[in-house]
């Protein structure tokens, strides 16, 4: 019985993996790289002491700025549309920059948004605003960063810190599309576009890792 239900979860798993990534709407087998060579995360602290980098992790980047209170909304909105479906992936982190000195807006409002929500797994780094200004600009986006050092756009990097986007022609559409960032106050764009992209680029390392898998495999046989 144990064996039977093992065979059926190793068949099922896979399965219900494909058929979620192959939900992308506009069909891009891989999601292009707007910009390379992103920086890794500037010195600074977190609430829980512990480190936190982009290497090696795919990373949903926001930059809070000085006025918490009028991005909790969207930190709720960031939290239902994009983190809860993906907070399960072991490579998957959200990572949101402030000035040093916001430490206890932070605390408060993310204590008010757990009665709502888990948001648990979001990591908050607090750093200068020089730092922030210059790893801003290593992202090389059109928009700038707003007075408060922040922004309401997110940001997508993968793996090995290169900014991930929509650039070039749309296979759906047939129409060219550019696309460095996801605007939080935008419901629709969370929940349609950002969502979907997500779903490309993680739909991209699980292709990778099979091929690579593949690969160990012919290499045995031979």
């Amino acid at each position: 019985m144990k064996k039977k239900i093992v065979l059926i979860v190793l068949f099922i798993l896979p399965l219900s993996a494909y058929i979620y990534f192959s939900l992308a709407k506009h069909n891009q087998l891989f999601l292009p790289v707007v910009t390379k060579n992103v920086a890794e995360l500037p010195a600074g602290k977190t609430l829980d002491a512990n480190p936190i980098g982009l290497q090696g992790k795919i990373t949903i980047i926001g930059f809070l700025g000085n006025d918490m209170l009028k991005k909790k909304e969207t930190i709720f909105n960031i939290n239902q549309k994009i983190n809860e479906k993906y907070k399960g992936f072991t490579d998957f982190q959200m990572v949101m920059l402030l000035p040093e000195g916001e430490e206890e807006k932070v605390k408060q409002i993310t204590s008010e948004i757990k009665v709502m929500a888990d948001i648990s797994n979001w990591k908050f780094l607090f750093t200068s605003p020089e730092n922030i200004a210059k790893f801003y600009q290593t992202l090389k986006v059109k928009e700038p960063l707003n007075a408060d050092f922040g922004t309401y756009n997110l940001f997508i990097v993968d793996k090995d810190r290169s900014l991930r986007g929509r650039k070039g022609e749309n296979t759906k559409t047939g129409k060219d599309e550019y696309k460095d960032s996801y605007n939080s106050l935008l419901v629709a764009e969370l929940h349609n576009e950002m969502t979907d992209d997500i779903k490309i680029l993680l739909r991209e390392y699980r292709l990778a890792l099979k091929k690579n898998n593949d690969l160990k495999g012919v290499k045995r046989e031979i």
